[in-house]
């Protein structure tokens, strides 16, 4: 392929998430902002309506269900701080794309097809598929125009986003003090003061344990409790009741078959000799006059196209091959290239024809014609898709009948269940404060715990926890938040102040220990083997004692350190220490570049930090409110 597609391989990643992760672009999204309300946000004079940041919100939520699956709470967008940083990030998107057209990043028409035919999420059997990238883009709600919009915006973004991220700097000097700062060894022996040793040590008072516990209720406070019976209408729990009669299924095929078949696909071969970008007339028309030489050659023997495509190509993806690009269908491309190809007859061999690459000779080796699966090879397929259809619709058709019947007959859920011939489900129990997961979300959680589920016996809203899912609930026992007795808890306290007093007594000692080493004293302290240590290899030893032993002063040997633990005091003694051999330039290549990754970043962060101090960008007053 074109040596355009092998230098944007990581543009290709990014347009993909278009696909798999959407969010709405403004530049697609901003026509809808036309409308006469007032704007949440304006990004220098440029407003950010309702309706584009409605559009946001709903393709992020469509990504956390995707990613969060049954586990999906919609209750979590409800929340003030995800709509004040969803419209943050619409501002800054509106900002980035200024700043893009300011300094004048652009994309070409031609760039933009071979980022589409490389995302292989648009491609079947390891080529660029119209059909399946027209229906993939349907599924995600997506037009063809629009998702060629969001590619130029995506890769417009990312260019400027690159143009600090990798442009980062990194002094020689710094990345070998790195080096040897990382690589310093030091050897050292742990000792370990641990609570355990000391708990025999521990006498407790006699009224120890009940004090702790009348200070210290809200430990042992018990939450309100529910059990709940609960109705599910999904279309998950419909699809059971759905029947696909066999003259449907024929009658869908038949009615569909573009999206059963695949399309033409043709084979063929080119030689290519490019044209730079920035290229001057002359070089353009020297260009031009060696492929007509070429193509003089060809069309003197045709057969050794493949030989002279290995001689004179200049596209490094297929001149090894005889400038071979294997089948592929329309739309893989770019248009002067495609409609030649499709032209040809096989055999043939076409004149020059010009494209941003430069001038092709391009030689039709074979066509593949379309093709239609059979209707028993995809029926199981259609047979899924009809009743999922079906099930969606009885659910649009049942979901205001149920939430009804729900209220209006609130002392049972038997009514609603029936109605849509579903099961009531038995016996959860359910806490107060529990963290939201599966169906039971936080809008759930909070009807189930209202006065009118638990005093005044009502059913609860049929409320929404999934996508065409939802759930009502009953109360059929409640208890109410209490403490548990100190008899169930007086041991679990007992073992914890023990735990408690033993480590400070362990604490104590290793400070004392450690007081006497730094003056030169001998207590008895149990050192483990000397081990050879760095800042990133640093084996069983925590944190807190590695930062103290690599800020230890070293100038007197052996050198003592100690930090508290969770149980109890940790000391190092440090024996030696042994800086970084020669560095070699491949290491100091690789410190460089990260050290040049962490200052682009940072490079870029200062210019959006300047560039939103130079914009003029106002919110709604919701906004700011929500915020906070």
């Amino acid at each position: 392929m074109f040596d355009f597609v092998q230098e944007k391989r990581r543009l290709v990643q990014i347009v993909l998430a278009l696909i798999i992760l959407p969010f709405a672009f403004w530049g697609v999204t901003s026509y809808r902002n036309s409308s006469g309300t007032a704007p949440l946000a304006t990004v220098n004079g440029e407003k950010i309506g309702q309706q584009e940041f409605d559009s946001a919100m709903n393709q992020q939520q469509q990504r956390v269900r995707e990613m969060a699956g049954a586990n999906f709470d919609p209750a979590f967008f409800d929340k003030p701080e995800i709509k004040f940083s969803l419209l943050d990030r619409l501002v800054t998107q509106h900002l980035m794309a200024m700043e893009a057209k300011k300094v004048g990043l652009s994309i070409t028409d031609e760039q933009v097809g071979q980022i589409i035919v490389n995302i292989g999420a648009f491609q079947q059997d390891g080529r660029f598929d119209r059909q399946r990238y027209e229906a993939v883009l349907r599924d995600k709600g997506k037009t063809p125009s629009g998702f060629d919009a969001e590619i130029r915006q995506a890769v417009l973004l990312q260019q400027l986003t690159e143009s600090y991220t990798q442009n980062g700097y990194a002094p020689e000097s710094i990345a070998e003090k790195l080096i040897h700062l990382n690589e310093q060894q030091r050897v050292v022996a742990i000792a370990d003061l641990d609570a355990a040793a000391f708990v025999k040590q521990v006498k407790l008072s006699d009224g120890a344990v009940s004090e702790y516990y009348n200070k210290n209720l809200q430990e042992f406070q018990l939450p309100e409790r529910a059990q709940v019976q609960y109705v599910v209408l999904s279309s998950d729990s419909l699809l059971s009741q759905v029947k696909v009669r066999d003259e449907e299924v024929k009658q869908y095929y038949e009615e569909h078959q573009a999206d059963f078949g695949t399309q033409e696909q043709r084979h063929a071969a080119h030689i290519l000799i490019t044209v730079p970008k920035q290229a001057s007339d002359a070089e353009k028309q020297a260009a031009r006059t060696k492929a007509e030489q070429i193509l003089k050659l060809v069309k003197q023997s045709p057969a050794k196209f493949a030989a002279l495509a290995k001689q004179y190509s200049q596209d490094p993806g297929s001149a090894s091959n005889g400038g071979d690009l294997g089948e592929f269908g329309r739309g893989a491309m770019v248009k002067p290239f495609e409609d030649s190809v499709f032209s040809l007859k096989v055999g043939q061999v076409s004149d020059l024809v010009q494209t941003d690459f430069g001038y092709h000779i391009i030689k039709l080796i074979a066509v593949k014609p379309a093709k239609i699966q059979a209707l028993a090879e995809v029926r199981d397929m259609i047979i899924q898709q009809l009743k999922l259809q079906r099930a969606n619709d009885m659910f649009a058709e049942l979901a205001e009948k149920f939430n009804n019947t729900v209220y209006e007959q609130s002392d049972s859920l038997k009514p609603a269940a029936e109605l849509a011939k579903l099961s009531v489900q038995q016996g959860v129990w359910l806490s107060k404060g529990q963290p939201p997961a599966g169906l039971w979300t936080d809008k759930v959680l909070q009807a189930v715990f209202s006065d009118d589920a638990i005093k005044n016996k009502r059913n609860t809203a049929a409320l929404e926890v999934g996508p065409n899912k939802l759930l009502a609930a009953r109360v059929t026992d409640y208890k109410p938040a209490s403490v548990r007795p100190l008899t169930e808890v007086s041991a679990a306290i007992q073992q914890k102040l023990l735990q408690l007093q033993a480590s400070e007594l362990a604490r104590q000692q290793g400070r004392d220990f450690l007081g006497k080493l730094q003056h030169g004293e001998k207590p008895g302290v149990k050192w483990t083997a000397a081990q050879s240590i760095t800042r990133n290899q640093r084996s069983n030893i925590d944190p807190e004692l590695l930062q103290a032993i690599f800020s230890a002063d070293t100038s007197k040997l052996p050198a003592y350190v100690g930090v508290d633990s969770a149980s109890g005091f940790k000391l190092a003694r440090i024996d030696e220490v042994k800086d970084a051999a020669t560095v070699d330039e491949g290491k100091i290549a690789r410190y460089e570049q990260q050290i040049r990754q962490i200052t682009g970043d940072a490079l870029w962060r200062a210019y959006m930090e300047d560039a939103r101090k130079r914009a003029s960008i106002t919110m709604k007053e919701f906004a700011a409110e929500e915020k906070k």
